[in-house]
């Protein structure tokens, strides 16, 4: 089940995947609720945590959109586990307390505190609730809210820690003292803890140190502070001296080596501040647990090695008894990997084992191994492992140590046996990616051309790899502009060879064949076929057929490149990968699969996004276009959205990927695909308001409709752009086009398509205000309708009739329209005809006063758009209810219905979202006598 993680980054993560949540502003929306979970807050106080006192204007507005979205976030990643509702109070996260992480940690602190509990459970509760810290808490976020929580947070887990380390004390005080070494590096001027330290170091017979503790703690808060040590400090650095003065000397023993095997840090390490936090929060497990195990895993080049090694020089000082090191070389170009056997001789060599106590056999070795950590605190870095059972025989088993496992391959059998702490790191972010070119280049280069930076940063994917590369070319020619760099990165043809560094490890697309190398022949296959797909991701349904495999041996060749880090999984079921890797894939694909394996794979890929998309055009209302695809070739398994809903999500999910299949089928001479995937794709444009992606699909089919000499095609094309432009307000462009369009389906003998010309004519006449011009176009539409046999379509029609007749002030014939239409409509399957007449009844009624009514057909109109998943419409009708109810003098009812609206509005970023918000400030409190509907197009 997901978990909210507040102590860290704010996080909404399950165990194979993270949300993405939003901006930092987001985030504290969702913290600020979080901290109340199964409380109402109100707004007010929403507004305090997130921006302070000095709230600036719109935070109210801003509160209601973030709102929304993470409404949306946990409906699709938590489901019923977790949910945000509003309340009369304010706004409630529902969720089980136990799944917010500071909520478990403060119950598994009080669990502890329990009477009637043995050292050992009370040790186990508290060590359990500390592991849930992953490094700062609320981070990234600021504000005064957040630093009044965060410091207290920080102090129930300064006291949890010492409530641990004194039961630890008890037992085995050893492992205590990384944890309270690491606190005290933080705090160095907090005295509980230095006494705690010296008390444990004393206990585990390390007295020498815990004096130490005491002196550099005393220098501290006089340098400082300017006082001295404590009563309870100075109590407990005379217990370390013991009655007659300075503790005995223990008898010599031989010096324990200290192995150091960390290789050089890598200078210029950027980013990766939330990766580390999540590292530094294994630092208290590794003293709680018998071996914590942190795998890294990633991709080819983006930093794995990088990330472990700055690390391990970072937290040195917390494995006061060494490092060790081996490059397992998991995925080598020479393809030899090294054996368990081998490492495991370099970690005894470097412990100082002479050759005769090595016994023989990997066993033996491994368990001599574990014996020599068994009593010490080392970090051990097995870094490019191949699989879990290289790493298996290197790891120790007893308490104080931590592994950190870098691997290309997500080592998931290390999580299942030995409890692993899994996660992936991911290409680097605009801004670090420019950060690392910064450091490398110097910052007043790269500040003399900005465009330039942002091109090669973009063109690189974010990958550590291709940046350090690109670096130091341009570090070798310094009066080389950057900007001739990011021309060569341009082509994608040929970007992978202006990223060669020379040898193996700096040519970027020898580091991905290592990994590609490494796959199973049908992986391979499958790999190079994505590399074809128009992005920018695919879901596991549509790969299936683009492999032409069943969807049983697509998800096992799907699992096989995610494991590889060749491909991801950003959400359950869709996979992606970055642009340097879509291109090696390319690449491959041109010079190792025939051109009719190209050909074949592109048609099969097609057929699927048309098809699935015909399919659920179709559940969201009858269409205006009618498409007769081609059978769908072998291999193509089309998805089949189970209701409107799944349809809409469909879409939504997919829209990106058919928008770009459109272009790219446009591009390769697929030109039947183009047109008949465009108008599959209009009704979805149409109700989510992507009506510039909606105009440029069309853009480009009239000119594959052209070049196929279809006129029908030409036809549906010009009729398709003209309401798109006359969405986006250019009703000059879209009369144009439906002239053309009219005159085409004449010449076809297309009654349908002339009405439907018809129906958009009568449109854009409203919009350019030739009231009557348009009642001829509606009228026209619905004698054609009824001669072509669309009943829906003509009760449609008889709406648009009724609308002309309301806006030439005719209010009460459009009411008899209007129920005439929907008379036609019932039973038609077109809840969007029905919606739209609801409307214009609510409309009329609105007019002749009859505000009762208008208002019940207003809320029946936003139901239904509501559940057609049409988003503006809706919040278009919530406005026009909230004007009645405010003629009808219900100011209550208004507000919250011209809220509902805004909202909307601002989720779709609509210019109508500025009357709105101007409406609420100003009208209400006016004379609702004065206050009528504006006129709607």
């Amino acid at each position: 089940m997901p978990q909210l993680r507040l102590l860290g980054p704010v996080e909404l993560a399950a165990p194979a995947w993270t949300a993405e949540i939003g901006p930092p502003q987001r985030r504290a929306v969702l913290a600020a609720l979080a901290v109340d979970a199964g409380r109402p807050v109100a707004p007010d106080v929403v507004i305090r945590r997130v921006w302070g006192p000095d709230s600036p204007e719109g935070a109210r507005r801003s509160v209601y959109a973030h709102v929304a979205r993470l409404r949306r976030l946990c409906e699709g990643t938590a489901g019923d586990g977790m949910r945000v509702t509003r309340r009369s109070g304010g706004y409630i996260l529902e969720a089980d307390r136990d799944r917010i992480d500071v909520h478990r940690f403060r119950r598994l602190v009080g669990d502890a505190r329990g009477a009637g509990l043995p050292d050992g459970v009370r040790a186990r509760l508290l060590g359990e609730a500390l592991g849930l810290w992953r490094g700062e808490p609320l981070s990234g976020l600021d504000g005064p809210w957040v630093v009044q929580t965060r410091e207290a947070w920080r102090r129930e887990r300064m006291e949890a820690t010492l409530a641990w380390a004194r039961l630890q004390t008890l037992d085995d005080p050893a492992v205590a003292i990384g944890p309270l070494s690491a606190l005290l590096d933080e705090h160095p001027l907090t005295e509980p803890l230095a006494e705690a330290l010296m008390r444990t170091l004393y206990a585990a017979g390390r007295g020498a140190e815990a004096l130490e503790c005491y002196a550099a703690v005393r220098r501290r808060l006089s340098e400082e502070l300017g006082t001295e040590p404590g009563p309870a400090l100075r109590a407990a650095h005379q217990a370390v001296l013991g009655p007659s003065g300075p503790p005995m000397r223990a008898r010599a023993t031989p010096q324990r080596v200290v192995p150091a095997q960390l290789p050089v840090a890598v200078r210029g390490f950027t980013g990766r501040a939330e990766e580390l936090a999540r590292l530094d929060a294994f630092l208290t497990s590794a003293s709680s647990a018998p071996v914590v195990i942190s795998a890294v895993s990633g991709t080819a080049g983006v930093g794995k090695t990088s990330l472990a090694v700055h690390w391990g020089h970072r937290v040195r000082k917390s494995f006061p008894d060494g490092q060790l090191y081996v490059n397992l070389r998991g995925f080598d170009p020479g393809g030899s990997s090294r054996d368990p056997a081998e490492a495991l001789r370099g970690f005894l060599d470097a412990l100082e084992v002479s050759p005769a106590r090595i016994p023989v056999g990997l066993d033996a070795q491994a368990a001599l191994y574990r014996s020599l950590l068994a009593d010490r605190r080392m970090l051990v870095v097995l870094d490019n492992a191949r699989d879990a059972d290289q790493v298996r025989p290197l790891l120790p088993g007893a308490p104080g140590c931590l592994v950190l496992v870098t691997s290309r391959n997500r080592l998931t059998s290390l999580a299942a046996v030995e409890g692993a702490h899994m996660f992936a790191i991911d290409v680097l972010s605009p801004v670090e990616a420019e950060s690392l070119l910064a450091d490398r280049l110097g910052g007043s280069r790269t500040a003399t051309d900005p465009a330039a930076v942002a091109e090669i940063t973009a063109r690189c994917a974010g990958l550590p790899l291709a940046l350090a590369v690109v670096s130091a070319r341009a570090a070798d020619r310094p009066d080389l502009p950057l900007a001739v760099l990011a021309g060569e990165l341009r082509d994608k043809n040929s970007r992978l060879d202006a990223l060669d560094g020379g040898d193996h490890a700096t040519r970027v697309r020898a580091v991905f064949s290592w990994s590609y190398q490494a796959l199973s022949p049908a992986a391979a296959r499958l790999f190079r076929l994505l590399g074809l797909h128009p992005g920018p991701d695919i879901s596991a349904a549509a790969a299936t057929s683009l492999a032409g495999e069943p969807p049983a041996r697509t998800r096992l060749l799907l699992a096989e490149l995610t494991a590889a880090h060749l491909l991801a999984e950003p959400v359950p079921g869709r996979y992606s990968f970055h642009d340097l890797l879509r291109a090696y894939a390319a690449e491959l694909a041109r010079t190792e699969d025939d051109e009719d394996g190209r050909r074949q794979a592109a048609y099969r890929i097609l057929d699927h996004c048309l098809h699935t998309a015909l399919r659920a055009q179709r559940l969201l209302g009858p269409p205006a276009d009618r498409v007769v695809p081609a059978p769908v070739r072998p291999g193509v398994l089309p998805e089949e959205p189970a209701d409107r809903d799944a349809a809409m999500a469909w879409f939504t999910a997919d829209h990106s990927v058919l928008s770009a299949a459109v272009h790219q089928a446009a591009r390769d001479g697929f030109d039947t695909h183009v047109w008949q995937l465009a108008a599959a794709l209009s009704t979805y444009h149409q109700r989510a308001v992507l009506w510039s992606e909606w105009a440029a699909a069309h853009t480009v089919v009239l000119a594959a409709a052209e070049r196929l000499g279809d006129r029908a095609a030409q036809a549906c094309a010009l009729r398709n752009l003209a309401n798109a432009q006359s969405s986006l307000g250019r009703q000059a462009d879209a009369r144009a086009c439906l002239d053309r369009a009219m005159r085409l389906y004449r010449e076809l003998g297309d009654p349908a398509g002339e009405a439907h010309t018809h129906l958009a004519l009568g449109r854009v006449s409203t919009r350019q205000d030739r009231r009557a011009e348009a009642l001829t176009h509606s009228r026209r539409a619905v004698d054609l309708f009824a001669v072509a046999g669309e009943r829906g379509w003509q009760g449609m029609a008889l709406n648009n009739v009724g609308w002309d007749h309301t806006l030439l002030g005719r209010h009460r014939q459009a009411v008899g329209l209007g129920r005439r239409a929907l008379a036609l409509l019932e039973g038609t399957g077109h809840l969007s005809g029905e919606a739209h007449t609801w409307d214009t009844l609510g409309y009329a009624h609105h007019h002749l006063g009859e505000y009762a009514q208008a208002a019940a057909c207003y809320e029946r109109a936003a139901r239904l758009f509501h559940e057609l998943g049409d988003r503006y419409f809706e919040a278009d009708i919530l406005a026009h209810l909230g004007d009645t109810l405010h003629a009808a003098r219900d100011t209550g009812s208004t507000r919250d219905a011209w809220t509902r609206s805004l909202a909307l509005f601002e989720e779709l970023g609509h210019p109508d979202a500025a009357a709105l918000r101007d409406r609420l400030q100003h009208h209400l409190g006016k004379d609702p006598a004065v206050t009528a509907l504006p006129d709607r197009d």
